[in-house]
């Protein structure tokens, strides 16, 4: 310890030493101390479950004497402790910890007794996060066992207590499921050693109930974080686990190849997939729920890899069909023109953009808006994404040869109003959609193109007649998703130049920002400097001038200029208002936009 407060503090720290320091630091008034004290000795003894003492002042919700005043938080205080200390403030971050290799360094009972928690190790040091900077009787014995010095630094002691229950039960699980697993396998051959692993019997079961934990906790681990997808990848001697988060993988955790057989099995179980099944790529989908009881829709896909199968968990959270299209990152303008044109009582709309640019997102919020107890929304969707009971939702099936022409074929018969078709991927869908659009129905759908205006000459090319398209076609719109700045640690000191501002506005009359929010990071975004993300639009109403001017042999370039000439902003011109905003910068802006010209 830096400053030798170890000699005069008590063994375990206590609440009359934090009120010591508060006051001493001026954070609370001598003449406010009593009241505050005795706030948080009541709060600290009447807990039904023992708490840490700085727990028990965070709970009065007071804030600092010093201007401008802070809430007394539980991570303020945490963070203040530790350079009362001298010790170094770490906020634990469960994806950059290999739990299972530091929780071999001591067992889970040791580690609550003392409230400490392994969280880094080198060949030389280990790294322990306690709450309790006086209690180091038992550093000596974690050094000579380890053979490592010992670093010692501070972190939030709600945090510690909840992640020795989970890190070491967690860790726990894997190593007893590896080792009901029979001896040590490696896939590092290839393929076919899995086809031996089935004949030597040498498997988990995929309803033991370590799996189960560890299934278990990954999803709500996922959960946790935020994530929008999970990916669990079979590799030569490990296999790993990945989340998406903010639209970016996180490498999260290694797991022996067997155990990861485990979990596919049972994940493919609760999908009602075909377990035996491992040549083939196949989906399913799960319902859950989240630890607060909030249900969540997990779309599965697996594919068969050179060291087995690859699944990838596409996480639906049913609160966002919920949400407003300003919530979705709409400007009002292009919110109330979508509105305009979904509300039209026939045509086509289509949302283009890439995978995972959030097009089903949109669709599924503004099909939400539609579905009134006065019309019949009816989708044809390959998989169905998220199962909305104000919706009569179809899914295709190629193995029968239900297509989605021949899905909206049937839906034509079943007196619909609004028609949802998941994606126009050939000519014979087209061709139903705009016999749909014809016969009085608005109908929705997706499609994969850069921008507004080419999804017209993507249409041409799969071949529909370009008379049909001025006839039926409403509007269209394309999108990316950009990540947005974290609202805790965005600072505004950034400069833009001319040439990167001019390359965004398209010299559109769009006056450049003075300054510029930029990404700083900070422990809420992961220090990442971006927390969450939001969507970029970019919508095309087809006026009467633009209908003119789809032929058999049309250009792109007018398509775009006239596009423009009606009131369509450009998906990088409505990233520009993004940066103005401080909602993202121009480096996100640039990065969802590179494919277009």
């Amino acid at each position: 310890m830096n400053n030798g407060l170890n000699k005069i503090a008590p063994k375990t720290l206590d609440l009359q030493q934090i009120f010591t320091w508060l006051v001493a630091d001026g954070t609370v008034l001598r003449d406010d101390a009593k009241d505050f004290y005795a706030q948080a000795q009541s709060i600290f003894r009447n807990a039904t479950i023992a708490i840490h003492p700085l727990s028990a002042v965070a709970q009065c919700k007071r804030l600092t004497a010093q201007t401008p005043p802070r809430a007394l938080t539980l991570e303020w205080l945490t963070e203040w402790m530790a350079r009362k200390v001298g010790l170094s403030f770490y906020r634990i971050d469960p994806l950059k910890i290999d739990f299972a290799k530091v929780a071999d360094v001591m067992s889970a009972t040791y580690a609550a007794r003392f409230n400490i928690l392994p969280v880094a190790l080198t060949a030389t040091e280990l790294v322990i996060a306690t709450a309790e900077p006086f209690r180091t009787e038992w550093e000596p014995e974690i050094a000579k066992i380890t053979r490592r010095s010992i670093k010692l630094v501070i972190a939030n002691p709600v945090d510690i207590s909840q992640y020795i229950t989970q890190f070491f039960t967690l860790a726990r699980s894997i190593k007893s499921a590896h080792k009901s697993g029979g001896q040590e396998l490696s896939l590092r051959n290839n393929f076919e050693q899995l086809v031996e692993l089935g004949k030597a019997n040498k498997h988990v079961d995929a309803n033991d109930r370590h799996i189960v934990n560890i299934v278990d906790w990954l999803w709500q681990y996922a959960f946790e974080q935020r994530a929008s997808d999970i990916h669990m990848e079979p590799k030569r001697d490990f296999s790993a686990i990945r989340f998406r988060i903010d639209g970016v993988l996180h490498q999260v955790y290694q797991v022996p190849a067997i155990v990861m057989i485990a979990m596919t099995a049972r994940i493919k179980l609760l999908g009602r997939m075909d377990v035996i099944e491992k040549r083939r790529p196949q989906d399913g989908r799960i319902k859950t729920l989240t630890a607060d009881g909030q249900e969540v829709e997990l779309r599965l896909s697996t594919l068969p890899t050179a060291f087995g199968e690859k699944l990838v968990m596409r996480i639906f959270d049913p609160e966002v069909v919920v949400k407003t299209l300003p919530e979705l990152g709409f400007p009002a303008e292009d919110a109330m023109r979508w509105d305009a044109l979904t509300k039209r009582p026939h045509g086509i709309i289509l949302v283009t953009g890439p995978t995972g640019s959030g097009k089903t997102t949109t669709l599924y919020t503004t099909l939400k808006a539609l579905a009134t107890s006065e019309v019949n929304v009816c989708t044809v969707e390959d998989p169905i994404e998220m199962v909305e009971p104000a919706f009569n939702q179809m899914q295709i099936n190629q193995s029968i040869d239900l297509t989605f022409s021949d899905g909206v074929r049937a839906l034509m018969r079943q007196d619909p109003d609004i028609i949802m078709v998941g994606e126009i991927r050939d000519l014979a869908t087209a061709e139903m959609a705009i016999q749909a659009a014809l016969t009085g129905h608005l109908v929705l759908s997706t499609l994969h193109t850069n921008d507004a205006p080419s999804a017209i000459m993507r249409l041409l090319e799969l071949g529909v007649p370009y008379y049909l398209l001025e006839s039926t076609m409403i509007g269209i719109m394309a999108q990316r998703l950009v990540r947005t700045l974290c609202l805790h640690c965005k600072s505004a000191d950034g400069t833009i130049t001319d040439e990167v501002w001019q390359n965004l506005v398209k010299n559109l009359p769009i006056p450049k920002p003075q300054f510029v929010y930029q990404p700083v990071g900070c422990p809420e975004c992961r220090q990442t400097g971006y927390r969450g993300r939001t969507g970029l639009y970019e919508l095309l109403t087809i006026t009467a001038s633009f209908s003119k001017m789809i032929q058999a042999e049309t250009n792109i370039q007018a398509l775009r200029q006239q596009s423009i000439a009606d009131g369509m902003k450009p998906l990088r011109v409505a990233g520009a208002f993004k940066i103005i905003e401080g909602v993202t910068t121009a480096e996100e802006v640039f990065k969802v936009t590179s494919a277009l010209t």
